[in-house]
Formats: C-alpha cells, structure tokens, sequence
C-alpha cells in the first residue's frame, strides 16, 4: 500500500468541500482551500519505489452550517453539499538529495456544490490546480520512522467569476502549503501525522486577505495481508485574523474557526491497483469573531457535518530495469 499511501498524501487535493459557505472567510468561500480529511486515505512520509503514479480521488460532503451567525430558515439550519473528483500524477524520478528521496505531484480537482436556503446556491467547475514543485521524504535508518517537507500551491485558475471572484468554485488568490509529515511504517503498521498550513495572498479582485489555515491529520492503521484498517482523526482551524479592504469597507466575515472530527479507513491492495476509503464525522465544529454585521452581533459560522471519501491508485509506468552482462561459463575451452 505504500504507492496509494503516498499518492493520497499528495493529492491533494481537492480543495474545498463547499465552495459557499456562508461567512467563512471571505464570503463565497468554503474557508479552506484544502478539503480537511484528503490526506487520511494512506497519505504517509514513505515514497513508492520510482516511476509514474496515477490516482483518481473522489469525496461528498454533507453538512449544515453552524455558528452564532449561522442563517437558517425557521430554526432550521442551512445545509451545505459538495461532490468532488480529482485526478493526479506523482512522479518520483529516483533522485536523492541531502539524503532524501525527491518527488512532485500535481492535482486537478473539479467541483459541485450547493447552498440551501436562505441562501440557496449551486456551484459547479474547475477547482484551482493543486501543484507541489517538490517533496523531499527521509528514511531515518531501520528505525521504521520517515519524515517529509515539501510545499505545496493552488494556483488561481480555476472557474473564477462574480463582481469578487467568489460566484464559483475557484479562488482568486494563490495558496502556499507547506507541510511536515511523520510517520511510522513498520510490521504493516501505518502511524502517521500529516501537519500542513494554508497561507493565502490577497484577492486579486477585492483586495480582502483570508486568515491562516492549520491542519493536522492523523493515521493509525495496521495492514494484515491485502487488507489495511484504522481509526483515523483530523484538526482543522483558522489561527490569524483576516485582513479586510477598501472594497468591503473594512468589514471581515470571520476570525477563527475551529473543526475536530474522527472516523476509520479500510482500503485493500489488488496489486496492480489500491483502493480506499474512509470516513469521517465532525464532532465538534465551532466560529466566532464575525463582525460584518450589526455592532454587537457575531456573524461567524462555519459547516459541520460528514465526509466519505475514495481514493483509487496504480502505476502508470516504472524505469527499465539495469541490464545485466550475460553471465560467462566456468569453464571454458
């Protein structure tokens, strides 16, 4: 499983879940720009053997939106749908440096989403392309531990339109991502923690800076045979403040936002291809710090709700084997 593990890991991905929940962020933005949970299909700092890896990545996302400024249409909350696909390369060329096993990895991710009322959205398009230009995976002797780094970026091209940007599924900003991975892969065991921030630039239309995204995501999963399960755990939260512009007159949606949730995983190794699929609910969702509305009243919210994703993966091509000189006789006349 070591090939789908570090295909998960990369991919991905997909960036967002629903693309329109309300007052997060900017608004018109899901909050993130990296679905929270993407990594927890096998994503550890171990690296297939060299060649070209292909994956295919889908994922839905039932929620409601939560919070003090969460709307509602009598007394009932707001929900929020999201189907996503991705589709990836990894490509791990064989090189070292600094005693490290280098690879990158670029993601496309396509999305549909929907808002219920009072809002009442649909969403459909290209997600921005997730793109990592390198990673850098270490093996720390026999031990079983591995530790990668390596930075990520959304760039701004996906369905991109409205008088912000923000009336599709895309983002107008770039989103650095660099990540610290540590894991364990030792007797079938998998213990992982996949640590990543998301750093956003401005608008490029509004001018307004979305806050700091933390994630940290956990694995531990025992593979017996052909078969790998697990519980599996992520955090995920907002920890700086947003930075407003001219163009909303200062106003800022949301400061913080905090999501805990939990699941498990099962994935199985058909040989020529992995498959895997987890789950995960979010058992505590919270916001606050909203200030775009009236003075005194806290307009934040966030979506709470569950995810199911799948995650199938398979080589697309590995290097030739070194020839070997045909072995000379022993004897010879």
């Amino acid at each position: 499983m070591t090939t789908h593990r570090k295909i998960a890991a990369a991919a991905l991905i997909v960036a967002s879940a629903g693309a329109t929940s309300a007052n997060a962020y900017e608004f018109g933005s899901p909050g993130w720009a990296q679905k929270p949970g993407i990594t927890l299909g096998g994503g550890t700092a171990g690296t297939p053997p060299p060649g070209l890896y292909s994956f295919n990545q889908v994922f839905t996302y039932q929620a409601n939106i939560v919070g003090p400024g969460a709307p509602n249409v009598g007394g009932a909350s707001t929900p929020v749908h999201a189907a996503v696909e991705a589709s990836g390369l990894l490509w791990v060329p064989g090189w070292t440096f600094l005693g490290a096993t280098y690879n990158a990895v670029i993601v496309q991710p396509w999305i549909m989403a929907d808002v219920g009322g009072p809002i009442n959205v649909q969403q459909a398009g290209m997600h921005n392309t997730f793109i990592v230009p390198g990673e850098l995976s270490w093996k720390l002797g026999d031990s079983g531990f591995f530790v990668k780094t390596g930075l990520g970026m959304y760039v701004p091209n996906g369905s991109i339109s409205g008088p912000s940007g923000l009336n599709n599924v895309g983002n107008p900003w770039w989103t650095f991502q660099p990540e610290l991975v540590v894991s364990y892969l030792k007797d079938g065991w998998n213990l992982t923690a996949n640590l990543y921030h998301e750093m956003n630039t401005k608008n490029s239309i509004t001018g307004y800076r979305s806050g700091d995204i933390f994630h940290a995501e956990f694995t531990a999963a025992k593979t017996i045979g052909n078969w790998t399960f697990g519980p599996i755990a992520y955090y995920a939260g907002q920890v700086t403040g947003d930075t407003s512009s001219a163009f909303y007159n200062g106003a800022i949606n949301v400061n913080r936002y905090n999501i805990w949730a939990g699941g498990g995983l099962v994935g199985y190794n058909f040989g020529p291809a992995a498959l895997t699929v987890w789950a995960t609910h979010e058992f505590s969702s919270n916001a606050s710090g909203g200030t775009a509305g009236p003075p005194g009243v806290d307009t934040a919210s966030i979506t709470k709700g569950y995810s199911v994703f799948a995650n199938l993966s398979f080589r697309l091509w590995a290097p030739d084997e070194p020839a070997t000189p045909p072995k000379r006789p022993m004897f010879t006349k």
